[in-house]
């Protein structure tokens, strides 16, 4: 498969070092050469100097070749006008542009109905917005991702030293939750991911990742100890784009709201244009008007602004002052590794939720989606048995699967299955895996000829 990336900043540098090591046909176009650079230091890739927006660049870059155009530039002019040349050119080359500006995407349809027909245009603000939607879904997770139309999540969750799941073995796990099935997909240890088998044991301090059906996740959760009301009262700092979306979807869940900008005009205009929320005019970070608007009696603090060293020091206020819960921005990728020193466990950015919506779209067919846990690389192919398949009609802890992956989900007729060692996939099933990076090509070469995937 071969990809053109248009600009080389920090999505575009993420998304071709994880295609590339996944042995794709990667060119990364950027007019900076020492972007480029980076690039080629780092990353096993071709690059090409110059604009995307340039017909003649994207012709020397293999346009017409290629599969998909992923435009990424810093621009959304140069992403559009990289789309609407690579339509002249290649009509077959799938687009897909990272558009930040919100004029643009109300006319998401058109752009894609029309010319320079856009497969998929991502708007980094909105997929945060739906990050922390789905985080605030499963209250007490730390992260939360969704497959099969949503029907299936993962959902990670910290087990605490008092937790009756701490010290217990998988094969043992039927013991503490009665007759509840829990299917254990991940579990992650310091800087260890591991794929675990009945003989592991859950410590204290694990971030454990629970597979299973949506309406069930919250069942199967309290059973570690973690029983957390829904959000009721959230507080928002920040009213850029992202914080007022956030604010208007949160009301219309019945969730009581409160934001607070800095910027006394921009409040004001918000004000009027989110009548069900409290909006105030203030500095986030001030310990006294935490404390006047109630910060301790709120189920959820937001930190949104656009100055990530803000969004941490009022998380952390907050947090002391008796906030429940605390989700920060963080936008700088080398500072994600520090938040967890920092007592903030629940840390969400633009850019990653972008690159994440941009390899599930990449991806569309065998590999549904990508989830990062705790660090370390893992991903969810579906895949359907067919009726002459070697896995059909043998128990699941027979079958010969490679180490480090796990069939996490069955979907049959519509119905979720949360498969234990003695399940058997029938002709038909859709099954749903979770895989470490590192074990992918193994599990595509062990699937390879027993399956059919879509």
């Amino acid at each position: 498969m071969k990809i053109i990336i248009v600009g080389a900043g920090e999505v575009g540098f993420h998304i071709a070092g994880r295609l590339a090591a996944e042995n794709k046909d990667v060119v990364v176009i950027d007019p900076k050469p020492e972007a480029l650079r980076r690039v080629l230091d780092l990353l096993d890739v071709q690059v090409l100097e110059g604009s995307g927006s340039s017909p003649a660049v994207l012709e020397e870059a293999g346009v017409k070749s290629a599969e998909i155009l992923l435009a990424v530039a810093d621009s959304d002019e140069i992403n559009l006008a990289s789309c609407l040349f690579a339509d002249i050119l290649s009509p077959a080359t799938r687009k897909l542009a990272r558009i930040r500006d919100m004029d643009y995407s109300e006319l998401a349809q058109s752009l894609q109905k029309d010319r320079p027909h856009i497969d998929a245009i991502i708007n980094p603000e909105q997929e945060m917005v739906r990050t922390i939607d789905r985080l605030l879904s499963v209250p007490g997770a730390l992260d939360v991702a969704e497959f099969a139309d949503g029907r299936v999540k993962l959902a990670g969750i910290r087990v605490e030293p008092l937790s009756p799941m701490a010290g217990v073995k998988l094969s043992g796990i039927a013991r503490v939750a009665g007759t509840r099935k829990i299917l254990v997909a991940a579990i992650v240890r310091g800087e260890e991911l591991i794929i675990p088998t009945g003989r592991d044991t859950i410590l204290a301090g694990d971030v454990v990742y629970l597979a299973e059906e949506a309406d069930q996740l919250l069942a199967a959760i309290s059973v570690f100890g973690i029983s957390r009301e829904k959000v009721r009262r959230a507080m928002i700092v920040g009213g850029g784009r992202s914080g007022v979306a956030l604010a208007g979807l949160l009301v219309s869940k019945g969730i009581h709201t409160k934001l607070i900008e800095k910027n006394a005009a921009k409040a004001a205009k918000i004000a009027a244009c989110l009548e069900h929320v409290v909006v105030l005019n203030g500095d986030g970070s001030d310990h006294q008007l935490l404390s006047e608007e109630n910060v301790a009696d709120m189920d959820v603090i937001i930190t949104l602004s656009g100055d990530e060293e803000t969004n941490i020091l009022t998380a952390l206020v907050a947090k002391r002052m008796g906030a429940k819960t605390a989700i920060t921005r963080i936008d700088k990728f080398g500072y994600l590794s520090m938040m967890p020193a920092l007592g903030l466990d629940l840390v969400v950015s633009a850019r990653l939720s972008a690159i994440n919506t941009i390899l599930h779209l990449v991806r569309r067919g065998m590999v549904l989606s990508s989830i990062a846990l705790k660090g370390e690389r893992a991903e969810v192919l579906e895949a359907v048995a067919l009726e002459t398949s070697d896995i059909v009609g043998r128990p699941i802890k027979d079958l010969d699967f490679p180490r480090g992956a796990l069939i996490i989900t069955i979907l049959r007729n519509g119905q979720v299955i949360i498969p234990s060692g003695d399940s058997v996939i029938e002709p038909g099933d859709h099954i749903i895996i979770l895989s470490t990076r590192k074990a992918v090509p193994k599990v595509e070469k062990a699937l390879a000829v027993k399956l059919e995937f879509f």
